[in-house]
């Protein structure tokens, strides 16, 4: 996409593909059980503050009807959520007492196992586009649905670095932007420094590469330099579950925002990206994001720009 390029207007300006799913998550304080969870409600709630996303997904039977509507006051378009017979995606985990590490109890795919993505008319226009943590294959099938994109962000894990890289690589080689943890980096391109990382990761196709490093921040690098957010320093840790989706959605909703994408408009949504995420570990699920004002986001962006101000 060319940087000083203004995009048409869409009727969903950003979609997001991904997992919805149940979640039970218990920490060193609490055990709590049926929550709403999966990449897709996390990203796309964290991108309504800027627009109102499109969310491509598939839930089973038991999806609770509650769930749709608290997701629905957000303004989210959820035409992409495909509605299956079965069981939705559940997934339990228990955090260690750092709350960084965690262990996996339970994973039921159901009907998320044979999810095949169909991107409804309106979002075909849309020119944004999130590709969340899915199968690449999954991923490139439901790009080339995507007839309107001009901005693609790509996800992904350890998981399809060792089981799907010609798949994952050929991706990559579509997007714009491409993001990982710092270990997934380093697994990828078998280096160690992490601009060394970047740097053979932009060769691989994507312009723009997010490190991230959890609580130490991320790194934003392309051929303009590169930019280190840190991570807001939360009071309050309650649960960190999506906080990397909603880092993710936050980002791509700024900049559908923006209608553009130039490297300072990157450098203002990774900022906007890391307050919105700090909000969602300060409860579970959605929770939180449930009773964030504009007024608070507005708040938390200039006090972490006053840290990052010499």
């Amino acid at each position: 996409m060319r940087e000083d390029t203004k995009m048409k207007k869409a009727p969903v300006p950003l979609w997001i593909v991904g997992s919805v799913g149940i979640d039970d998550i218990k920490t060193r304080t609490d055990d709590r059980k049926n929550l709403l969870g999966g990449s897709v409600p996390y990203s796309t709630v964290a991108a309504s503050y800027f627009v109102k996303p499109g969310a491509v997904g598939v839930v089973g039977t038991d999806f609770p009807a509650v769930f749709e509507r608290r997701w629905r006051r957000f303004g989210i378009n959820l035409d992409g959520l495909q509605r299956e017979a079965g069981e939705t995606f559940r997934w339990a985990c228990a955090y260690d007492d750092n709350m960084i590490e965690r262990t996996t109890l339970d994973t039921r795919l159901g009907v998320f196992a044979a999810f095949k993505p169909v991107l409804p008319e309106t979002y075909k226009a849309a020119p944004f586009v999130l590709l969340g943590n899915i199968q690449p294959e999954l991923q490139m099938h439901v790009l080339k649905q995507a007839s309107g994109a001009k901005f693609v962000a790509l996800d992904t894990m350890n998981l399809w670095i060792d089981t799907a890289l010609p798949a994952l690589k050929r991706v990559m080689r579509k997007v714009d932007l491409f993001t990982v943890n710092d270990g997934e980096a380093r697994q990828l391109t078998g280096k160690w420094n992490l601009l060394d990382c970047a740097a053979a990761i932009r060769k691989m196709g994507p312009r723009y590469v997010i490190i991230k490093k959890g609580e130490h921040g991320a790194l934003l690098v392309s051929e303009k330099g590169v930019f280190i957010v840190p991570a807001y320093p939360v009071r309050k840790l309650t649960d960190p579950t999506g906080a990397g989706d909603s880092y993710a959605g936050a980002m791509m909703g700024y900049l559908a925002k923006a209608g553009n994408v130039t490297d300072r408009l990157m450098r203002e949504a990774l900022v906007h990206a890391s307050a919105i995420a700090s909000f969602g570990v300060e409860g579970f699920s959605i929770e939180r994001f449930e009773k964030l004002t504009a007024a608070m986001i507005r708040a938390r962006v200039r006090e972490l720009t006053k840290m990052m101000t010499v």
